[in-house]
């Protein structure tokens, strides 16, 4: 039987370890972290004495690679969201509050109607939209359309920034309109909201373990690579804190590991230098019955609130501000914007911060031109992870499609 390494499990490398698998591969994953899953990833908090994840990862109905990846390991039902696309909005200011409902097909006649698209806005504000799909490459999206009015304080700021966890007006474009064209391109019923259920682990991590282990591959956790040895064109051994593992010709090798630690590893190769953070926080609160499962927040510290069944949560993007406050002081400012958006006692339950430093890579025009392909100048070397060359910004979609790409790519070199 064929061989093939994947080094990182995070969605990246499991996504790859199961295409490998799929296509009659014995498969080896490590990884250097004490559990798989990378940033998608669940654990208890004693502080609040629940299991919780490290942040708030939305998908959508229409993610296809989603789709793929948890049909396979069958875990197709672990996601939950409403029947239609709805998004509720409040504005923390003057309180007002709406939902945007675009129509389920392609045909977006949800502009021309008052109770579906956001207060306050014409049909001809959306159109100027289209202006996001055209452009030279390098742009950002301020280069492309104005930055400002009603639809982009009230939808597109709020979602862009969620997507590209970077300041939308200086995103890269292309960037932004792959996320357009993916959702508002492809109608309302591609854009159902659906979160993990009941967490990232049980949805994402933990049935691609099970079906890895059914079909003989073997994931060692806790295991560094130091580095990687060449011969010529291709990779010869993996060197791990363990110990050397020794490449044959003809197995193929998959780096699924972020890019600061792949520019380690790899002499010569470019990759996104720029980071941005995210900022999470839990509450130990169980949100009363009819409380929205998440909602927007305009003017807030909050940015998302999420209602879990024995929790809510927060999420904020481009959260470098937000680094070095105090802890205790994010809390506070939290939970008065969850108190009262939802009507809650304003006394605090327990809580818990989760700051990401480096959450993700900064979606600006530069560091997408450094964004690598999955295909290396090594033969039986290829790379995977959110921050290559996926064509959409860092999310779970585009780490799972990346994992695909190099793993097809890694199978049709084996062949060779």
């Amino acid at each position: 039987m064929r061989r093939a390494h994947v080094i990182g499990a995070g969605m990246a490398g499991l996504s790859a370890a199961v295409e490998l698998a799929r296509a009659g591969f014995a498969v080896s994953v490590a990884d250097g972290a004490a559990q798989a899953g990378g940033r998608c990833r669940s654990y208890h908090d004693p502080q609040l004495g629940r299991t919780i994840d490290n942040g708030n990862h939305l998908v959508l109905s229409g993610n296809d690679a989603v789709a793929h990846y948890l049909g396979v390991i069958g875990a197709g039902d672990r996601l939950s969201g409403p029947d239609t696309a709805e998004f509720a909005f409040v504005d923390r200011i003057s309180g007002e509050r709406w939902h945007f409902r675009p129509n389920e097909g392609r045909i977006p006649w949800w502009i021309f109607s008052k109770a579906r698209r956001v207060p306050g806005t014409r049909a001809r504000d959306y159109i100027r939209l289209a202006g996001l799909t055209t452009g030279a490459p390098g742009q950002t999206v301020a280069d492309r359309i104005d930055p400002g009015g009603v639809v982009w304080d009230r939808l597109l700021d709020p979602v862009l920034l969620a997507a590209l966890n970077t300041a939308p007006a200086e995103g890269d474009a292309t960037l932004a309109a792959a996320i357009i064209a993916q959702t508002l391109g492809r109608g309302g019923k591609a854009m159902r909201a659906r979160i993990a259920e009941p967490t990232l682990a049980a949805a994402f991590v933990d049935p691609a373990l099970a079906w890895l282990g059914r079909h003989d591959a073997k994931v060692t956790l806790g295991q560094r690579l130091r580095s990687i040895d060449f011969d010529g064109d291709r990779v010869c051994a993996l060197n791990f804190a363990s110990g050397i593992q020794d490449i044959a010709p003809g197995e193929p090798v998959i780096l699924a590991v972020p890019p600061w630690v792949a520019t380690d590893l790899l002499p010569g190769l470019t990759a996104p230098d720029d980071f941005r953070a995210i900022v999470n926080a839990h509450f130990a609160f169980a949100p009363p019955p009819g409380t929205p499962p998440m909602i927007g927040v305009i003017g807030g510290a909050a940015e998302w609130i999420f209602a879990f069944p024995d929790r809510i949560s927060v999420t904020v993007s481009a959260a470098d501000r937000m680094i070095d406050t105090d802890r205790e002081t994010l809390a506070r400012a939290f939970w008065a914007d969850i108190a009262a958006i939802h009507g809650l006692p304003p006394e605090r339950p327990a809580w818990q911060i989760v700051k990401e430093k480096r959450a993700t890579f900064a979606a600006t025009p530069a560091q997408e031109a450094k964004r690598p392909p999955a295909k290396t100048r090594w033969r039986n070397l290829f790379l995977a992870g959110d921050w290559t060359r996926t064509g959409l910004p860092a999310t779970i979609e585009g780490a799972l499609r990346s994992g695909v790409t190099a793993a097809r790519l890694a199978g049709s070199a084996a062949l060779l």
